[in-house]
């Protein structure tokens, strides 16, 4: 018998990419979204790339009557958790905001998960959570630090959470995946980082400069102590990050875990500088970006990647996508959504 997944927050950049992948590997998907930081454009290519429709259920986590409702109705064996506020300046200026959407669409998944005879949780955290880490590449052991921001906040505490509630719901199982940076797209260029208003993350600037939707790109710090000024990061191709779910699931759901709840990094293990990543994107795309140096952003780390060796070892996973053909990819992306007028 097939498996049930529900993706909550489906429609969104990481998890139509997961709905994609766990839909080719045969698991049954449910996608809900209440479109809050979307449109169905992702959904849309899903659906082209799988050459069929999913369930798409519009859906307010917060709404603890509706997730109820969503675990009735479907056979839920696992749910991966999206649905939640991402900008860090805005976590900052309104941490209501993000403290009552992030925790409680999570407190309501948790609440019907543990009704049911078995369920398995798998939360989408960050490595926001290491903060300035004192010894790099991180491990799952290192140290978490307090967040910078609000957002990074609802991290650690879902993650905090999920942890306790494995410890007290025997019907829950779970396992928290800090992502790195995600990039990139889908190489069919139908589902990519689709940004609403002014881009928070760096790729989407960059493909929006090169396509001209922004006049200039500001590269925040010239002064960090490494190589060439700038800050390092591990920056994770969406697709292999979307595949790390897969195996997580798999785990989970097969009766692999060693441990009720665990955590594993996802990341490449190679930090890049922004500098090489702005680089590396305008030789392989054969574009020329207009952009200028600006002072420090408050908040941003000067180097952080990952050490992945322990999702290899037990999750079968390893990032096996270049910067070159994700950058590749996001600017088809980028191209398509100028297609199709967006």
């Amino acid at each position: 018998m097939k498996k049930t997944v529900l993706v909550s927050g489906g429609a969104g950049f990481i998890g139509s990419h997961v709905t994609v992948e766990l839909a080719q590997a045969g698991y049954d998907v449910v996608i809900a979204d209440n479109f809050s930081n979307c449109d169905e454009t992702n959904y849309r290519g899903v659906c082209k790339i799988l050459g069929r429709e999913l369930p798409l259920i519009p859906t307010d986590f917060c709404d603890k009557a509706a997730v109820y409702a969503l675990f009735e109705k479907y056979p839920i064996d696992a749910v991966i958790h999206f649905a939640a506020f991402k900008a860090v300046g805005e976590s900052v200026a309104e941490p209501l905001k993000y403290y009552r959407n992030n925790i409680l669409s999570f407190l309501n998944i948790l609440d019907a998960a543990k009704d049911k005879e078995r369920c398995n949780v798998l939360f989408s955290s960050s490595a926001t959570v290491y903060g300035e880490a004192e010894d790099l590449p991180v491990t799952e052991k290192t140290p978490r630090q307090p967040a910078k921001s609000p957002y990074g906040n609802t991290k650690t505490v879902c993650e905090d959470i999920l942890r306790d509630s494995v410890a007290a719901y025997p019907a829950v199982k779970g396992i928290a995946l800090r992502y790195f940076n995600p990039i990139g797209a889908h190489p069919t260029a139908l589902i990519g980082e689709l940004p609403r208003g002014v881009p928070n993350n760096l790729v989407p600037f960059i493909t929006q400069t090169a396509i001209g939707k922004r006049a200039c790109l500001s590269v925040f710090g010239n002064d960090y102590p490494t190589e060439d000024g700038t800050c390092l990061r591990d920056f994770i191709d969406i697709v292999d990050l979307a595949k790390a779910h897969v195996c997580a699931v798999s785990r989970m759901i097969d009766g692999q875990m060693k441990q009720d709840y665990e955590i594993f990094n996802i990341g490449t293990g190679r930090p890049v500088s922004v500098l090489e990543l702005i680089n590396t994107f305008e030789r392989v795309n054969g574009v020329k970006l207009n952009w200028k140096f600006a002072p420090r952003r408050p908040g941003d780390v000067v180097a952080i990647w990952a050490d992945p060796t322990l999702a290899e070892q037990e999750l079968g996973w390893k990032a096996e996508r270049s910067v070159e053909q994700t950058l590749i990819a996001a600017w088809a992306w980028e191209k398509h959504l100028a297609e199709i007028g967006i």
